[in-house]
Order: structure tokens, then C-alpha cells, then sequence
């Protein structure tokens, strides 16, 4: 473990970013969740009426506690304000931290189909970009949306593939990509027993219409699950993609084809991919050669955010200011952002690293 200057804290903090990987769901804090309970009389629902008592229910325990919490978040959004909400305050956590730019994952058909809310996609995607326009005129950020499918909800009752979800996915991502704020389409949920192969019919019409191929793979499954993203849905970036460690091969290709991998360390270890810090590969990976980038997953249930994600880098791996704004700048190249945004956004964070050389 190293001991962090003030200078190097600083630098942390201070440093533009960029962020690939974070579900909108899973970032919404706890302030945020109390505002929406009391919109929807729905208080009785959590397990506090408190600030202090909803982080403490927040704090990692297992897998179905995650999920829990993940679902009764996701029960509470219910209005194109609510969306627009949790958007705006995302914003603001930009701000804070200095993130100039995030492309969030949101997964519609679990709020259009799933819980019955009475949410269609039309009111759903007026409340994101309702948020997403009133943060950057606030807080001047950028934001644009990965759509993801989750496997989850993919099984007919017999356990045979049932391709709705998928489909309707895409046609809300289609119809975003139009719009010209959705860059990416995503597969999300427990890899374990959903391999990629099933939703290539979607992914290779969502490629053909412009859009980023992200999914996440080689977190919960192994390198044949990054191997199948590679393959079948020609993935422009790998969510996760940390168990690629397991196998040579799989490294050498990640190599040559320079396929970002959208790391995620607190989370990774919350979900016990890997047992501790000292375990976790990104040293290796990065070492290799790797294209790494750096983010959260679903901050505030992982006790995390992006500064404490670069912070952690520097205290226990031992990376300085300059292997910082390296993986930093990464996070910028990969983005799915409209070419003038990139490049505005890559001028501004080169700029701010040569005058904090």
C-alpha cells in the first residue's frame, strides 16, 4: 500500500474523466431514493425512512442482497419526472467528481414490461433526456445512454430462449440512436447459463445501424463467455472482461485487437470475482498491454465512486499521475460519444494534463 501525497490526492480529484461503465439504476444514492419513496407513498417499502439507514441497507452483504436492492430502486422510478430526477442528480455527482463525460447503461424493458408500472417507452426516454439536457445547461456534462438487454428475462417458462426482450431492446435502442443520445447496446444480468451466441440476432442489427456492441462478459462466466462477445456479438468493448486473465490466448487477442475492457475493481471484488485486492489482475492486464479503462458499475451499493476507483489504483497498485491520466485518457478514446464531443473532450483533458505536468 502506498501513502498518497497531497499532490497526487489532488491530481485524483482534479482530473477530468471519463466513465463507460455505470448503471443508472445502481447509481442512484440514497437522498435520491427517499425523494422518490415519498413521491410514490412507497416509504414503507424500504427498510428506512432515513438517509443514514438507507446507506447502511446499501453496504454490500451477497448477490441477492444487491439484487434486492437493485429491484425496489428500480419499483420506485415510475415517471418521466423520476427518471429526469435521477438523471439531474447524476449530473450533479459528475460535477462533484469532475467526470465530463458518462455513458450510462439503462435496461428499459424491465421498467416498460416488467414490473407493471405503467411506463411506457416514450415517457421513459422523455424523462432521460429531460435529465440529461438539464445537467449539462447545470453542470455542463456530457451523458448518453447504453441500452442493454438482461439476460434474466430471457427464458420462456420451459427454459427455452424467448427473444422478446431482446427485440423490444433493440428497438428502443434503434430509436435512441435516431434521437442521437443512445450510442451502445449492452447485455447485462448473470452471465452463468445466458451465453452471448443466443443474442446475436440483436446485436448484429444494432452493429449494422451504428450503435457500440458492449456487453458484459468475463465477470460471473469465464474467458468463453469474452470469447463469445468477441465472436458472435463483435463487441467494440468488453464489460468487465477481468477473467480474460485465465486464459493466454484470449490475452493475446484483447492485445492485438485493442478491444477496451471497462474494469470495474470495487465491484469485482464485492461480487467475490476475485477474492481480494492483492488478487485482482488489473496490474497484469494493463501490463500486457491491455486496453483498460476505469469505473464504478453501481457506486453507491459498492461503498465506491470514480475518484476512490482512481485513488484505489494509485494506493494499492502503485500507479503514478502519469499511469493515471494514461488509463484516464483511455476512458475518453473508447467513448461511443459523436466525433466533435470527442474531440472537444480529449482537447480539454490533454490540455489539463500538460498544465499539471
Amino acid at each position: 500500500m502506498t501513502q498518497l501525497s497531497d499532490k497526487l490526492t489532488n491530481f485524483i480529484q482534479q482530473m477530468p474523466k471519463a466513465e463507460l461503465h455505470i448503471h443508472l439504476e445502481g447509481a442512484i444514492q440514497p437522498k435520491t431514493v427517499l425523494e422518490l419513496a415519498r413521491r410514490h407513498n412507497k416509504v414503507n417499502t424500504l427498510p428506512s425512512d432515513t438517509e443514514e439507514g438507507l446507506r447502511k441497507w446499501f453496504k454490500f452483504v451477497d448477490f441477492p442482497h444487491f439484487v434486492e436492492i437493485y429491484l425496489t430502486i428500480q419499483d420506485l422510478i415510475r415517471t418521466a419526472d423520476d427518471f429526469a430526477l435521477i438523471v439531474y442528480e447524476n449530473g450533479a455527482d459528475m460535477a462533484a467528481q469532475n467526470i465530463r463525460y458518462r455513458e450510462l447503461t439503462v435496461t428499459p424493458y424491465t421498467h416498460t414490461h416488467y414490473q407493471n408500472k405503467g411506463l411506457d417507452f416514450a415517457e421513459l426516454f422523455r424523462g432521460l433526456e429531460n435529465g440529461r439536457i438539464q445537467a449539462k445547461e447545470a453542470f455542463g456534462v456530457e451523458m448518453r445512454w447504453v441500452f442493454d438487454i438482461a439476460r434474466n428475462f430471457t427464458d420462456n417458462p420451459d427454459g427455452s430462449y424467448d427473444p422478446t426482450a431482446a427485440e423490444k431492446t433493440l428497438a428502443y435502442a434503434l430509436e435512441g440512436k435516431e434521437k442521437g443520445s443512445v450510442v451502445g447496446f449492452g447485455l447485462g444480468g448473470y452471465e452463468v447459463g445466458y451465453p452471448p451466441e443466443r443474442f446475436a440476432h440483436a446485436f448484429e442489427k444494432a452493429k449494422a445501424a451504428g450503435l457500440l456492441s458492449v456487453p458484459h462478459a468475463g465477470e460471473t462466466a469465464g474467458p468463453e463467455s469474452i470469447w463469445g462477445s468477441l465472436n458472435a456479438l463483435k463487441a467494440d468493448r468488453i464489460g468487465h472482461g477481468v477473467r480474460a486473465i485465465e486464459d493466454p490466448g484470449l490475452l493475446a487477442t484483447l492485445k492485438v485487437q485493442q478491444i477496451p475492457l471497462e474494469i470495474n475493481i470495487t465491484s469485482n471484488i464485492c461480487l467475490n470475482v476475485f477474492p481480494n485486492l492483492a488478487a485482482h489482475p488489473i496490474r497484469q492486464l494493463d501490463d500486457r498491454g491491455l486496453f483498460i479503462t476505469i469505473n464504478t458499475d453501481d457506486p453507491p451499493q459498492f461503498n465506491t465512486n470514480l475518484v476512490q476507483e482512481y485513488t484505489l489504483l494509485a494506493r494499492e497498485f502503485g500507479y503514478d499521475a502519469a499511469g493515471l491520466a494514461r488509463l484516464a485518457r483511455n476512458a475518453f478514446l473508447a467513448a461511443g460519444v459523436e466525433p466533435g464531443v470527442k474531440e472537444h473532450l480529449l482537447h480539454e483533458f490533454d490540455a489539463w494534463v500538460r498544465a499539471h505536468r
